[in-house]
C-alpha cells in the first residue's frame, strides 16, 4: 500500500489514466486481502469509470470481477451476480477465454451459495468446457500454473453434482478431466498418431488454433469491433475443423472432446466380473469440503461415496509409503500400507464386495499413481489386497479402451517377441536381461529373442506385428529430468541402433499387440529436500506412457513403478509367461507371479503394474 500510494499521484500527474486505474484496482486488491472489503470497494469504484473512459475493456472486466468478489465476501451474493453478469459479456467480446471461464466459475459458485444448484451446475459446466478448450493450446511453461489455478472449477462441479445425487453426471465430468490430463501429457510431448492423414489434419488444426490464440491476445491488448469479428469467424472455423477431424478419424476424437461421454456408453466398456474403482481427490478448493470421491463402477451400476480426508496428512502418508516401498531395507512398511487400506479400500469395502468382483481395475490419478494398490494391507485378514483380488489399472474409462479390442487376438497363438540388452556396455549393460529374454522365449512356442546389437529399432518395427506379446528388457527413462546415471534424457526407450522418443510410440506398429512389457525401465519420482514427492498436475510418466502405447494400439502395458534387481525381475517375468501359457488372463498371470514372492518385502513384487485390458 505504501508504494502504491506513492505511485498513484505520479500516474495522475503525468495523465496516465489507464495506469491510474490499474493502481487503484491493485490498491483495492490489497485492501480485500487484508480484510478491509469496504475500503477495497471504494478503490474499485474509483477504478471502474476510468477503465470505461479509456476503453480498457479487459481492465473493466477485471474490476467488475473484483467488485463481485467483495460482495460475495461480505454476504451480498445478488450484488455479486449483478457485477459478474456485467463482466461476462465483456470477457467474451475481448476474447479473454481464461477470464470468461473464471467469471462463469464465480457465477456458479454464487448460485451454489444461494441454493440454486441447477444454475450453479450449468455455469460450472460451461467454465470447465472452456478450460478444456484452453488446455489444447497451453505450452509446457504455462501449463502447471494454469491447471493449479483452474482445477477448482472441475472439483466444485463434481462435488456439486454428487451432492445433488447426480452420480452419473459427476463421474462423466471426473472421467473427462482424467482423460484431459492424459491428452495434455501426449500433446506436450508432441506425440504422433499412427494414421498419417490424421496427423496432417491435426497439424493443420494446431496452426489454425495458434492463429486464434494470437488474435485473442491482440484483442485483449487493444479492442476493436473488426478484430472481434475476425476472432469469432476464426473461432467457428477452428471448432468446425475439430468436429470434422473427430468424425473422419474417430480414433483421435478424444483429443478435441470438451463434452463428457454418456455414462451408459462408458460402462459398456467394462467387462463382466470387473469392478472399476476411481478415487477422485476433491480438496483444497474454497467452499468445497476436503473429501475423496470413490466412484465404483460395474457394467450395470455406478455408486459413489464421499470420504473426508486431510490433504496434508494424505500427502505425508503417500510420501512415507512410497519411500518405504522403494527401500527394501525398511521394515516399517506395514503400518502405512494398513493406513492406506483403511483410507482407500475400507470405506468402500462393502460396495466392492456387493459387486462380487473377479477383477479390480483402478483408475489412479495424482499421487495415487505411485502407490501399488495391490500392496495395501488389511490388518483384519492379515492379507494384502492382491491376496483378495487380481488388481490392474486403467488410464481412464472409455468405450474403446477395453471391450472393443478384447477379442481381437483371442484365438491367436500366444508367442512373444523379446528384446534384451541392446547396449552391452556399461553403464547401459543389462546382462541379466539376456537370461530373462532367453528364458521367456523358451516358454511359448514360436517366440523369438533379439539380443545385443541385433536388437535394433528397425528389426523391432519389422518383426513386432507378427507377435501379440512384446517384451522389452531394455533401458527406458521416464522419470522427470532424465536418468543422469545412464546418460539418458527423459521419455526415451533404448534400442541397439538408436533411442526412441516415446512421442513416436504410435509409429511402432502396435495394432496387433495384446501386451507390451517394459521390464527394465525407470519411472522413479523426484523428491524435494524434505523427501516429499514432487508430483505435478495432470498425467505423470507411468500413466502417460501407458496411454501413449494404448493410443498406438497396445491393449495393455506392464511397467515398473520403480526398478528392482535382475534376479527377482527374471523370476517374476518367467513365472508370468508360464502362467499365460496355462491359459490365465494377463491380470491373474501377473498376480500369481507376484504371489510367488509375497513373503518378501513389497519392494520386490509390487512394482510391476498392469495397465489396460486385464483379460
Amino acid at each position: 500500500l505504501e508504494f502504491y500510494n506513492q505511485a498513484l499521484p505520479i500516474r495522475q500527474a503525468v495523465g496516465d489514466r489507464a495506469g491510474e486505474a490499474t493502481i487503484l484496482d491493485n490498491i483495492g486488491v490489497v485492501y480485500s486481502k487484508i480484510g478491509q472489503p469496504q475500503k477495497a470497494l471504494e478503490f474499485y469504484n474509483q477504478a471502474l469509470p476510468i477503465t470505461r473512459a479509456v476503453g480498457d475493456h479487459a481492465g473493466e472486466a477485471a474490476t467488475l470481477n473484483n467488485i463481485a468478489a467483495v460482495y460475495s465476501q461480505i454476504g451480498q451474493p445478488q450484488k455479486a451476480l449483478e457485477f459478474l453478469n456485467q463482466a461476462l459479456p465483456i470477457r467474451q467480446a475481448v476474447g479473454d477465454h481464461a477470464g470468461e471461464a473464471a467469471t462463469l466459475s464465480n457465477i456458479g459458485a454464487v448460485y451454489s451459495q444461494i441454493g440454486q444448484p441447477q444454475k450453479a451446475a450449468t455455469n460450472l459446466e460451461q467454465a470447465v468446457r472452456i478450460t478444456l478448450e484452453i488446455r489444447k493450446g497451453l505450452t509446457k511453461d504455462f501449463r502447471a500454473g494454469f491447471l493449479q489455478q483452474e482445477r477448482g472449477t472441475s472439483i466444485a462441479l463434481v462435488d456439486l453434482l454428487i451432492r445433488q445425487n447426480k452420480a452419473d453426471s459427476a463421474y462423466e465430468w471426473a472421467n473427462l478431466t482424467t482423460t484431459a490430463d492424459l491428452i495434455d501429457y501426449a500433446r506436450l510431448l508432441n506425440a504422433k498418431v499412427a494414421n498419417p492423414d490424421a496427423q496432417r489434419a491435426i497439424d493443420e488444426w494446431n496452426q489454425l488454433y495458434q492463429q486464434l490464440q494470437f488474435l485473442r491476445q491482440g484483442l485483449q491488448q487493444k479492442f476493436s469491433d473488426t478484430l472481434s469479428g475476425q476472432m469469432r469467424e476464426l473461432e467457428a472455423k477452428v471448432n468446425q475443423q475439430a468436429e470434422a477431424i473427430s468424425k473422419r478419424f474417430p480414433e483421435v476424437a478424444e483429443l478435441f472432446e470438451t463434452n463428457p461421454t454418456d455414462i451408459t456408453q462408458l460402462r459398456a466398456s467394462i467387462p463382466a466380473g470387473t469392478t472399476v474403482i476411481h478415487p477422485v481427490l476433491l480438496t483444497n478448493v474454497k467452499n468445497v469440503p476436503n473429501t475423496i470421491a470413490f466412484f465404483i463402477l460395474t457394467k450395470d451400476k455406478l455408486t459413489v461415496k464421499l470420504v473426508p480426508v486431510n490433504p496434508g496428512e494424505l500427502d505425508n502418508l503417500l510420501t512415507q509409503t512410497y519411500a518405504q516401498l522403494t527401500n527394501h531395507f525398511n521394515d516399517k512398511y506395514l503400518d502405512n500400507l494398513e493406513k492406506l487400506y483403511n483410507l482407500l479400500i475400507r470405506p468402500v469395502e462393502t460396495e466392492i464386495q456387493a459387486t462380487n468382483p473377479k477383477q479390480l481395475s483402478i483408475i489412479a490419478t495424482g499421487a495415487f499413481r505411485y502407490i501399488p494398490f495391490e500392496a495395501l494391507y488389511n490388518s483384519k485378514t492379515e492379507k494384502y489386497l492382491i491376496q483378495q483380488y487380481p488388481v490392474s489399472y486403467l488410464t481412464r474409462l472409455s468405450t474403446h479402451s477395453l471391450q472393443a479390442t478384447r477379442t481381437k487376438n483371442s484365438t491367436s497363438p500366444k508367442k512373444v517377441l523379446a528384446l534384451g540388452n541392446p547396449i552391452p556396455k556399461n553403464p547401459l549393460a543389462l546382462p541379466g536381461s539376456e537370461i530373462e529374454v532367453n528364458s521367456i522365449t523358451q516358454i511359448l512356442p514360436g517366440s523369438e529373442a533379439i539380443i545385443g546389437n541385433k536388437a535394433t529399432l528397425a528389426t523391432f518395427k519389422t518383426q513386432s506385428p507378427r507377435f501379440p506379446l512384446l517384451h522389452l528388457a531394455t533401458h527406458g527413462c521416464f522419470q522427470r529430468g532424465g536418468c543422469p546415471k545412464l546418460g539418458l534424457s527423459e521419455n526415451i526407450l533404448l534400442f541397439a541402433d538408436q533411442k526412441l522418443n516415446i512421442a513416436d510410440a504410435a509409429l511402432l506398429g502396435l495394432s496387433n499387440t495384446d501386451l507390451i512389457t517394459l521390464s527394465a525401465c525407470q519411472t522413479a519420482l523426484k523428491t524435494d529436500s524434505k523427501g516429499k514427492l514432487l508430483i505435478g498436475e495432470g498425467a505423470e510418466p507411468i500413466t502417460g506412457l501407458a496411454y501413449l502405447f494404448e493410443r498406438a494400439g497396445a491393449r495393455a502395458v506392464i511397467a515398473n513403478l520403480w526398478s528392482i534387481e535382475d534376479k527377482t525381475t527374471q523370476e517374476i517375468m518367467v513365472q508370468f509367461y508360464r502362467n499365460l501359457k496355462q491359459g490365465m488372463s494377463k491380470s491373474e498371470a501377473l498376480r500369481q507371479a507376484k504371489l510367488s514372492q509375497i513373503n518378501s518385502h513389497p519392494f520386490f513384487w509390487s512394482s510391476f503394474v498392469l495397465i489396460g485390458d486385464a483379460q
